[in-house]
C-alpha cells in the first residue's frame, strides 16, 4: 500500500514526475532509460541483501530514491553498466560501512564517487539549475525532515565566500544564483540519515559543506566537488552529533 504521506513516497513521486518533465522537455529518452536502470538496479540489490538478513523479500522506498538520484547525476552518456556498477556501490555502502548502527555515507553519493573514480564516469546533475521548480519543493521536504539549518548554513557561507570572489573579480553578485547546484542543495545534501541531528551539528555542516566545494573549486579540483564535500562533511556527522 502507497502511503502518501510518507516524505520517502513524496519524494519518489516529485522525482518520477520531474525526471518525465526533463525528458519530454530535453527530448532525451535516453535519460529517462538510464534512470530506469539504476532504479531497478539499485532495488535489486537491496531486495537481495534484505531477504539475506530478513528471508523474506522487500522493495525499500530508499533503493528507489537512490537510484533516481544516480540517474539524474550520471551523465546519460555513460555506458548502461555505469548506472548499474554505481546503484550496487550505493546501496552496498549502506549495509557494509557503518558506524553505530547507521550507514555512514550518503548511499548516492558514494555510489556516484566511487563509480567517477574507478570506472571514469562523469556526471550531468540534470535539471539542476532549474530553481523554480526544486526550489520550492525542496523547501518543502527540508521543513518535513527539519534540515533547515543544513540550508541556512551552506547558503550563508556560499553566498558569503562566493559574493566575495565576486566582488573581488567585478562580476555581478546575482550571478551566484545561477551557478548554485539546486539539486544538490534540495535533494542531496539534506539526506536524513547522513546529516546531523542537532541543529548546531546541521548548521555547522551546512557551513563545511559550502566551504569544502568553494576550496575544492579554487584548487581546480577535477573530480565532482559537490560528491566529495558531501562524503567529506558525512565522516564529520558522528562528531557533530556530540556537540550540545
Amino acid at each position: 500500500m502507497v502511503k502518501l504521506k510518507s516524505i520517502k513516497t513524496q519524494l519518489i513521486i516529485f522525482l518520477s514526475a520531474f525526471a518525465l518533465y526533463l525528458s519530454f522537455k530535453d527530448k532525451d529518452a535516453i535519460f529517462l532509460l538510464t534512470t530506469f536502470i539504476a532504479v531497478i538496479s539499485a532495488v535489486c540489490v537491496e531486495s537481495v541483501i534484505l531477504f539475506f538478513k530478513e528471508h523474506k523479500p522487500v522493495i525499500t522506498e530508499s533503493s528507489i530514491i537512490s537510484g533516481l538520484i544516480i540517474g539524474y547525476v550520471l551523465s546519460s552518456d555513460n555506458p548502461w553498466w555505469i548506472f548499474l556498477l554505481a546503484s550496487f556501490l550505493a546501496v552496498s555502502s549502506k549495509h557494509l560501512i557503518r558506524f553505530r548502527r547507521k550507514h555512514l555515507f550518503n548511499p548516492a553519493a558514494f555510489g556516484i564517487f566511487l563509480s567517477i573514480i574507478l570506472f571514469g564516469a562523469f556526471t550531468q546533475w540534470k535539471g539542476t539549475y532549474m530553481w523554480h521548480i526544486l526550489l520550492p519543493f525542496g523547501l518543502y521536504f527540508i521543513s518535513r525532515i527539519q534540515k533547515l539549518e543544513v540550508l541556512l548554513g551552506y547558503g550563508l557561507t556560499a553566498l558569503g565566500l562566493f559574493g566575495i570572489q565576486a566582488i573581488m573579480q567585478n562580476t555581478p553578485l546575482l550571478n551566484i544564483f545561477g551557478y548554485l547546484s539546486y539539486f544538490y542543495i534540495f535533494i542531496m545534501m539534506i539526506e536524513p540519515k547522513t546529516t546531523p541531528i542537532k541543529r548546531r551539528g546541521k548548521f555547522i555542516f551546512g557551513m563545511g559543506a559550502a566551504a569544502s566545494i568553494f576550496i575544492l573549486t579554487e584548487s581546480g579540483a577535477r573530480f565532482d566537488v559537490e560528491l566529495a564535500s558531501l562524503l567529506i562533511l558525512n565522516l564529520s556527522v558522528p562528531l557533530l552529533n556530540k556537540m550540545p
